[in-house]
């Protein structure tokens, strides 16, 4: 699309994810949408052999998942 690489469009929609989760107030919806852009550049950081990347978002994303689960037991 637009002669930009499919792989492209998932970095930038996971890009576009994580600057909307930040500007969550409910923390939890912050979590949601986060790990969703955390996959998503998983997703890109390993395709396109960026190891850093895809590494730094598998472990924020397992951290969101973590404070996801603590939140859904406090309640």
């Amino acid at each position: 699309m637009f002669g930009i690489p499919a792989i492209e469009w998932v970095g930038y929609v996971a890009s576009i994810c994580i600057a909307i989760s930040l500007l969550m107030t409910d923390m939890f919806k912050l979590r949601i949408i986060n790990s969703i852009g955390c996959i998503l550049f998983v997703i890109y950081g390993f395709s396109i052999k960026a190891y850093p990347v895809g590494g730094i978002n598998l472990f924020i994303f397992f951290v969101n998942i973590y404070y996801i689960i603590k939140m859904r037991k406090d309640k």
